[in-house]
């Protein structure tokens, strides 16, 4: 009980506080109301806001499964075949980096039903549990994987007995992540849908009204649930990690730390690299072949190309999908360092102050889980229609995977290690930078990778509902227009700065651990 105490009594004050903020208008002149007003909005309106919950609960966990069979699936094979990852990655860092704002529209036109959002919810889902998957899967002890091999076993009995148990602790923190972010694609899958029901449907409705009891109703709506499936994840992974964590120090240091090295020779790994590079394009026009969409709307690279190089008004384009980018990237880029900041002080608060960590948790968690597109609005009555809103925005996107990452890291270090540390009297925060940190660096360097994209969709969504400025204004300009070509090219070079960002941050890994 003692253990809950802090954290039921900060979240009590945190309601009283509220209340009294929002009774008195003492913030955005009304634009944050008490807890009573929404409490009221939900009881007058119960029976819409449920019809709205199925609807996006039923997306997101048809999302949400997919995603995640296809992540596991596709993590298992890397870890087997490190050569179809490499190969790979530009098409697993697109499906990631691609903004859902992007993607909502053309699926909308393409599919019927709930197969945008359904799909929009899959993508969201991918990359995190990926990543999360593959990072645990070759995280492991080697002195097991030696007695495997010892006894006759080949790499599928190493990756039955040691590898995926071993990586059951990171899938579920990868999970923690995905439950949010299906949450998100679904929402997101519903702008411009022109569906009845379904919580971005309500939210869009409700933004015109400028009802922000009805906003703030929608948001925690969406919170809840997205919170009710981090915490049964991280519950799980709570009970796990006990039977998982190594006790002792390994003799040698996992030789999948860094994915497995890659060919010596200068040529091969050039020819590799292209061939990464040319995967996202060939993946992109087989799609749509397959699809068979119609090519004025889904258009392929060599019509992107012709859009920004041949085409007669090419520079005109040009110029403006620069400037835009111009005006996107250095905040994206703030706001992404500004969230890995607080996400290593709070995963860093969990090792040094557990007692203070939880109690900042709640409000922390409420944040966080809470749809990006739910969020923004929100955002907006609160700091206005500037570059703070974006930057609260981005910081907000970038924190909760990058905390949940590290967070798993740190309570991966073997107590052997930080034992050895405690024999000789130092204190928890030298514990914590000369052993912590270190073993942790592989987890810090994922959630690096992982929030890169991440940032530039948070910059662009905030840009799109509420500062009306840089690549989020372009997209919502060139969606009113019908500029295909636009979109499609934004779209690319989207995808093309996250795949940069990430393979930066890979370098710095490989310097920095090697060294």
């Amino acid at each position: 009980m003692k253990r809950y105490l802090r954290p039921t009594l900060t979240l009590v004050a945190v309601l009283v506080v509220w209340e009294i903020v929002g009774r008195l208008h003492l913030v955005a002149s009304g634009a944050f109301p008490p807890p009573s007003g929404i409490v009221a909005d939900w009881a007058g309106n119960a029976e819409v806001y449920w019809l709205h919950i199925l609807a996006t609960l039923q997306a997101a966990s048809l999302g949400f499964v997919f995603g995640v069979a296809i992540a596991i699936g596709a993590a298992i094979c890397f870890v087997q075949w490190p050569i179809v990852e490499r190969l790979t990655r530009g098409i697993s860092i697109s499906l990631f980096a691609v903004p859902a704002i992007t993607l909502g529209p053309i699926l909308v036109l393409s599919f019927r039903g709930a197969v945008p959002q359904i799909v929009l919810a899959a993508i969201c889902v991918y990359f995190p549990t990926m990543i999360a998957t593959l990072l645990g899967l070759r995280d492991v002890d080697p002195r097991p994987v030696d007695v495997v091999k010892a006894y006759g076993g080949n790499k599928w009995d190493v990756l039955r007995y040691v590898r995926l148990r071993g990586a059951v602790p990171g899938i579920l923190a990868g999970l923690r992540v995905a439950a949010p972010a299906a949450m998100l694609g679904a929402i997101l899958g519903e702008f411009g849908a022109g569906t009845r029901w379904g919580l971005g449907s309500f939210l869009l409705g409700s933004l015109g009204q400028a009802n922000a009891s009805r906003i703030w109703g929608i948001g925690l709506c969406a919170t809840a649930i997205a919170g009710l499936g981090y915490v049964l994840f991280a519950i799980a992974g709570r009970l796990v990690l006990g039977t998982t964590t190594q006790v002792t120090i390994a003799a040698n240091s996992s030789p999948d730390r860094l994915g497995g090295g890659g060919p010596k020779r200068w040529l091969p790994r050039l020819l590799i690299s292209l061939a990464a590079l040319l995967a996202p394009f060939l993946a992109w026009w087989l799609a749509l072949k397959l699809l068979n969409l119609n090519p004025i709307i889904a258009r392929d690279p060599i019509a992107t190309f012709n859009y920004l190089v041949l085409a007669e008004k090419s520079g005109i384009a040009r110029q403006t999908l620069f400037a835009a980018f111009a005006e996107t990237l250095p905040v994206a880029l703030l706001g992404m360092g500004l969230g890995l900041l607080a996400a290593f002080a709070l995963a860093a608060l969990s090792v040094l102050r557990p007692s203070l960590a939880r109690a900042l948790m709640p409000p922390a968690l409420v944040l966080q889980t809470m749809p990006l597109v739910a969020l923004t609005p929100i955002v907006v009555l609160i700091f206005g229609r500037d570059l703070a809103a974006i930057l609260a925005v981005t910081v907000a996107v970038v924190f909760f995977p990058a905390f949940v990452t590290l967070a798993q890291g740190l309570a991966t270090v073997p107590r052997a290690a930080l034992d050895v540390i405690r024999t000789y009297g130092d204190r928890p925060l030298k514990s914590l930078f000369l052993v912590s940190v270190p073993y942790s660096l592989p987890y810090l360097f994922a959630a690096a990778r992982l929030v890169a994209p991440r940032a530039l969709l948070g910059a662009m969504i905030a840009e799109w509902l509420a500062t009306g400025t840089g690549v989020g204004q372009l997209l919502n300009a060139s969606r009113g227009t019908l500029d295909y070509g636009m979109i499609w090219a934004t779209a690319c070079i989207s995808v093309i700065v996250a795949i940069l960002a990430y393979q930066a941050v890979t370098l710095v890994e490989r310097l920095v651990i090697r060294t």
